[in-house]
C-alpha cells in the first residue's frame, strides 16, 4: 500500500470532497507533492519516544541533566512526544523527603530550568514530579511544550502493597474533582510568564491525535483510566512508571499493555520506567516499550548500567482507528462514553506519511524480549550493586569466601556486574559508564573527557 498523497499538511488526515476516485481527492493528493498513487489513503503516523532513566533520589541537577539528554535524543530521532518515568525530577525513592516542602520547591526549580531552555521546543514532554496543590501533595505528570505547561495530571490510584507506601506521601486525585486551576510558583512565572495551568484528569488533544496519561499503578488497577480514555477517543496512552524488579513481573506488565490495546479495540500504549538503584533497596528494571494494537513494536533493556536509554517508534494511528471501528460492541460503548475534559496541544503530532513507515520488530517474533529466570536473578542484583558502588564512593566490595552457597552466589553476581559494566563501557561505548569505572578505580585522569576510551585494566 502506497503511503503518498493525502493531507496537504502531511498529518495523515483524509481529503475532504470527492469520491474515492474523484478529482477532488486526486487534486489534494497532487497538492501534497508526494506523487505515487493518488487513490491511496494517507496514514496518520506519529513518532513517539519513551525511555529508561537511571535517576537518583534528590539528585536534582543530575536528574534534570538525564531528563534533558533523553529529550534531546528523542528530538534527534524525530519524535514529537517524549514520555519519562514516574517522579523522574526528584527520583522515586525519596521516601519521607516527600513530606518536606523543600523537595517540592526544588522540583519546581528543576522544571523551570527545563522550561527556560530549548529542550521542550517542538516536542511534547511528559515529565513526572511531585506537586503541591491547595496544600495537598500529589504525584503528577507535567505536560510541557515550547516552554509552557499544558496540563498537570495527578495520579488517581496509589500503589500501597508490597514495597510501595505511596499514600504515606501522596493523596490520590478523585476523578469527580474534574479539572481545576493550579497557581504556578514564581520561579515558573519568571521564566515564561505563565501564572496558572490546568490541574486534573484530561485528554491531550492535538489536531491529529489524542493522548491519555496514566501513572504506574493505574495500569494494574482493575478500572484503569485508559479504558474510559480509549472509549472517548484517545489514540495513545502514556504511562510513566516507577516499577521495581520482581521475578517475572515483566510478563505481567506486557500482558496488561497488550490487553489494554487489544480489548479497547486497538490503541497505542507507551511505557517508561526508571532503571537502577536510586538510593534504596529496590532495583527498577526499565523495559520501556511501545505497544501498538496488541503487538510490542519497540522495547528497551530490562537490566542495564547506563543512565539514559531512549526507545523511539513510529505508530500508525490510522490502523488504531480502523481496528476500533471494526468492533461493533466497542463502538456502541464508545458512543455512550461520557466525554472527558480536553486540553489542546497546539501542534500536530503526525508526520509526513510519504517519508515514514510504522515501526515493526525484526524479525516479527523478536519482541517482547524476556530473560530466563536465572538471568533475572543474576543481572538484577548485579546492576543494583553497580549503582550502589558508583554512588557510595566506595572502590570495591570486600567478600569473605567461606566456600558456601551464599558467598559463592555473591561472587558470581559481582562477576556478572563486572561483565555488564565492561560490555557497556568497552563494547557499547558508553562514556558515562567508562568515567564511572575510572573513578571507582581511582584513575580519574585516565581518558576523562575522551569519549569513553581506555578502561583501567
Amino acid at each position: 500500500m502506497a503511503r503518498t498523497g493525502g493531507c496537504v499538511h502531511g498529518c495523515g488526515h483524509g481529503a475532504a470532497g470527492g469520491g474515492a476516485g474523484g478529482p477532488a481527492m486526486a487534486a489534494v493528493a497532487g497538492a501534497g507533492g508526494g506523487g505515487g498513487d493518488a487513490l491511496s489513503a494517507p496514514l496518520s503516523l506519529a513518532r513517539v519516544a519513551t525511555c529508561n532513566l537511571n535517576q537518583w533520589a534528590l539528585d536534582f541537577d543530575g536528574n534534570l541533566d538525564r531528563i534533558v539528554r533523553s529529550i534531546r535524543e528523542a528530538k534527534a530521532a524525530g519524535a514529537r512526544y517524549r514520555l519519562g518515568p514516574e517522579l523522574e525530577v526528584t527520583g522515586y525513592g525519596c521516601e519521607d523527603h516527600f513530606l518536606e516542602a523543600d523537595t517540592f520547591w526544588h522540583a519546581w526549580q528543576s522544571l523551570a530550568s527545563l522550561l527556560a531552555g530549548d529542550a521542550t521546543r517542538g516536542i511534547v514532554c511528559d515529565v513526572g514530579m511531585p506537586v503541591l496543590h491547595r496544600s495537598v501533595r500529589y504525584n503528577c505528570r507535567v505536560i510541557c511544550l515550547d516552554g509552557r505547561i499544558l496540563l498537570v495530571r495527578p495520579k488517581m490510584h496509589m500503589a500501597d502493597d508490597g514495597n510501595y507506601r505511596e499514600t504515606r506521601y501522596f493523596t490520590p486525585w478523585p476523578a469527580s474533582r474534574g479539572v481545576e486551576e493550579l497557581v504556578l510558583p514564581a520561579v515558573v512565572r519568571r521564566v515564561n510568564g505563565q501564572a496558572a495551568a490546568p490541574f486534573g484528569v484530561a485528554l491531550l488533544e492535538a489536531p491529529d491525535a489524542t493522548i491519555a496519561v496514566e501513572t504506574c499503578e493505574e495500569l494494574f488497577t482493575p478500572r484503569s483510566p485508559h479504558i474510559a480514555a480509549s472509549l472517548d477517543g484517545a489514540d495513545i496512552v502514556a504511562n510513566g512508571s516507577g516499577s521495581h524488579h520482581q521475578l517475572r513481573k515483566l510478563h505481567t506488565r506486557v500482558d496488561l499493555m497488550v490487553s489494554a490495546t487489544r480489548k479497547s479495540g486497538g490503541g497505542v500504549y507507551l511505557y517508561a520506567n526508571q532503571q537502577g538503584c536510586d538510593g534504596g533497596r529496590l532495583y527498577f528494571d526499565g523495559s520501556a516499550m511501545v505497544v501498538a494494537n496488541g503487538e510490542v513494536v519497540a522495547q528497551g533493556s530490562q537490566f542495564g548500567v547506563g543512565d539514559v536509554e531512549v526507545v523511539v517508534a513510529t505508530v500508525d494511528l490510522t490502523a488504531v482507528r480502523s481496528a476500533r471501528g471494526a468492533v461493533a460492541s466497542r463502538s456502541q460503548q464508545a458512543a455512550s462514553q461520557p466525554t472527558l475534559p480536553r486540553v489542546a496541544i497546539p501542534m500536530r503530532l503526525c508526520g509526513d506519511s510519504r517519508v515514514m513507515a510504522p515501526t515493526r520488530p525484526h524479525p516479527p517474533a523478536a519482541l517482547p524480549r524476556y530473560h530466563a529466570p536465572e538471568e533475572e536473578i543474576g543481572r538484577g542484583p548485579a546492576a543494583w550493586l553497580w549503582d550502589y558502588l558508583r554512588r557510595s564512593g566506595a572502590s570495591g566490595f570486600f567478600l569473605p569466601l567461606s566456600g558456601g552457597a551464599d558467598s559463592a552466589a555473591t561472587a558470581a553476581i559481582v562477576g556478572v556486574m563486572c561483565r555488564m559494566v565492561w560490555e557497556a563501557a568497552s563494547v557499547g561505548g558508553d562514556a558515562t559508564v567508562a568515567a564511572d569505572v575510572r573513578r571507582v578505580c581511582g584513575r580519574r585522569g585516565d581518558g576523562d573527557g575522551d569519549g569513553g576510551g581506555g578502561l583501567p585494566a
